[in-house]
């Protein structure tokens, strides 16, 4: 069986989660490993674990671990519905999933940053799971800053086995029955 790894990549509210449960739904045999859902847990459970500042890498360390529990001990496709916005953490996480033999597909979310700030502005999201911001407009100003700074760039063709790219959620459906569709050849 050809396993398949797709990775989210966008700004905070672009649809990531929304767009990999759907996904779930739809494909075979799939999980979503949801770092954001990680960083709750610990918040809920753990928050004296969690460190002050810095990295979070205890919430690193349980997604790692349990993405390392995905590829070893099930034959699941793999969705992970993270930021991914740095271009050599999700080179080496894709290389990671190549040596193990899987398919890749990127899923870059690029929605105009108005829609971004309409949908942050409307969002009942808890914001516990933030640790260096106080909101997710805070989170929506620092990553849209960041964006074409240092290594924090958009997916290109090459990176991945597939890109697929979406600017607006006319585009969610068919992208989920292009790569359902690539996990059934």
């Amino acid at each position: 069986m050809n396993r398949f790894v797709i990775m989210t990549v966008g700004k905070t509210h672009s649809g990531k989660t929304t767009f990999a449960k759907a996904l779930e739904n739809q494909m075979f045999n799939s999980v979503v490993i949801d770092q954001d859902k990680h960083a709750e847990f610990l918040q809920m459970n753990y928050q004296t674990l969690l460190p002050k500042q810095g990295k979070n890498t205890i919430k690193y360390a349980l997604t790692q671990t349990i993405v390392n529990y995905a590829v070893t001990e099930t034959n699941c496709h793999l969705i992970l519905c993270n930021s991914n916005r740095n271009l050599k953490g999700r080179l080496k996480l894709l290389e990671q999933f190549h040596s193990k033999g899987f398919t890749s597909i990127l899923v870059s979310f690029d929605i105009p940053v108005h829609v971004l700030k309409d949908r942050v502005a409307k969002s009942q999201r808890d914001t516990s799971i933030l640790r260096t911001a106080s909101s997710f407009a805070e989170v929506l100003t620092r990553q849209h800053n960041e964006t074409n700074q240092n290594d924090v760039v958009a997916p290109i063709e090459g990176e991945a086995d597939h890109l697929f790219v979406i600017k607006d959620s006319t585009e969610v459906e068919p992208v989920i029955r292009k790569i359902v569709d690539l996990a059934q050849i």
